[in-house]
């Protein structure tokens, strides 16, 4: 295991030293510094198990450090150094989430077992972490990202399922993976080593559905020089994934139920049925049970492809998610295009955080290759995201919308006059100011 990593921030160089020297000691690696936003700085590259940083510090406090960290690095803890006068300041900083305090001068003695207690509890939650992602990896696809408890019971009812041979509808927004999942179905079925086939049943007449999944025979029509085998035929002993089934024609409806069904396979132009086994996967976009409801899809062809169903979540809702992917695709075309990129920029992060993805991880996925492909510094910016992420960066520069603190007073010194008659002694009392400031601030706003 890698030793711990400790960051000690302290206007004081001595104290700093005498730290880093004391617990170098202990194994442990130290870095020292003497203000917050160079430790934050170095934080965002080099993150530290333990920070040990003085309440009272030049420019941010170490309350503001604290907060940082709470938020960038919850799996890190903070014990905060104080003098005798601020205990009390101490001590809410451990309400606000700080592991302990310790006081000036500082004992090392008292700080090694502190500092121990404090790295047991962040070994705690590493082998906790590292347990979590080992059960849900025993679950979850090795082709499919994700940690959020939506994909969790995703990958458990994967796992339930894959084994059944059981026909299967999987319903999601465009985008969001559907047969990324059906791909899983079928490899961790026994059927893995049989053939996966696919098929998009959106935009397609019905006679070139029926071609395509069915086949002809030589002669069936005008240019069929050639027995032609269907992609039910190609997937005999294996899985059919047919995405978009939402669009399928209501006459083609017909002849999968018969399908599904008699599982028998009579081409187009042919006089003799042909048994098939098959594994039936379906996705659509829309919920399939509306649509039965608003009849524009058979009750009798869902109820046989419906005996499980699965609900992939928009990406917008699984928010959590977000970065292992943001992390998976930087790494695949950083190396497909073999371009030596550092990372990624916080703004560029913060924009992505924000943004809804209305095509879900398809769409993420063709922004981080954009971005990648585009990128000539060490860093992706916001000048390597698509126009319309670049304009919603824009928009996070403008300023919102709202009065300024001035303005604030002024209406209120206002109302307050207004309500007491323009009497500046009740008015004053009212606004808990002496008088004579009120008369400076009624000058400066041009209330006289």
């Amino acid at each position: 295991m890698d030793r711990f990593r400790i960051a000690v921030i302290d206007d004081e160089p001595i104290v700093g030293r005498e730290i880093k020297r004391g617990l170098a000691r202990e194994g442990y690696v130290v870095d020292t510094f003497l203000d917050a936003e160079t430790a934050i700085a170095r934080l965002a590259r080099q993150p530290a198990d333990l920070i040990l940083c003085d309440l009272r510090l030049p420019g941010q406090s170490g309350l503001d450090v604290l907060a940082h960290v709470r938020v960038r690095y919850p799996n890190s803890e903070v014990i905060i150094i104080t003098a005798h006068s601020t205990v009390d300041s101490a001590i809410e900083a451990i309400q606000a989430g700080a592991f302990h305090y310790i006081l000036k001068p500082v004992k090392m003695t008292e700080l090694r077992v502190l500092v121990r207690r404090a790295l047991d509890k962040v070994q705690l939650v590493r082998e906790k972490e590292a347990l979590k992602e080992a059960l849900f990896s025993q679950c979850r696809p090795s082709d499919m990202i994700g940690n959020s408890a939506a994909m969790r019971r995703v990958f458990a009812m994967i796992e339930k399922v894959a084994p059944l041979d059981c026909n299967v509808i999987i319903q999601g927004e465009s985008g969001t993976g559907k047969e990324v999942v059906a791909k899983a179905l079928h490899q961790r079925s026994h059927r893995r080593e049989q053939p996966f086939v696919s098929f998009n049943c959106g935009g397609f007449t019905e006679e070139l559905i029926a071609n395509e999944l069915f086949g002809h025979e030589k002669g069936a029509f005008t240019g069929a020089a050639e027995t032609k085998i269907g992609l039910l035929e190609a997937a005999h002993k294996g899985t059919l994934f047919l995405d978009e089934i939402d669009q399928m024609p209501p006459s083609m409806q017909v002849k999968l139920l018969r399908f599904a069904e008699e599982r028998t396979v009579l081409r187009v132009g042919g006089i003799k049925p042909l048994a098939v086994d098959v594994r039936l996967i379906a996705a659509g976009n829309q919920d399939l049970k509306e649509l039965v409801k608003a009849q524009t899809f058979r009750e009798d062809l869902f109820y046989r492809l419906n005996v499980v169903r699965i609900v992939l979540p928009p990406l917008r809702d699984r928010k959590d998610d977000l970065p292992l992917f943001i992390r998976h695709f930087f790494k695949k075309y950083s190396r497909a295009f073999e371009k030596k990129i550092d990372g990624i920029s916080e703004e560029v992060l913060e924009i992505l955080g924000e943004y809804p993805f209305p095509g879900n991880v398809r769409e993420l996925e063709n922004i981080i290759e954009r971005a990648v492909a585009l990128c000539d510094g060490v860093k992706i910016t916001v000048r390597d995201l698509p126009s319309d992420l670049r304009e919603l960066s824009m928009s996070h520069l403008q300023p919102p919308n709202l009065p300024t603190l001035e303005e604030l007073e002024k209406k209120h010194i206002q109302d307050v006059l207004v309500k007491t008659g323009h009497k500046k002694q009740l008015a004053a009392a009212v606004l808990a100011i002496p008088r004579t400031t009120l008369w400076r601030k009624m000058k400066r706003y041009g209330l006289d």
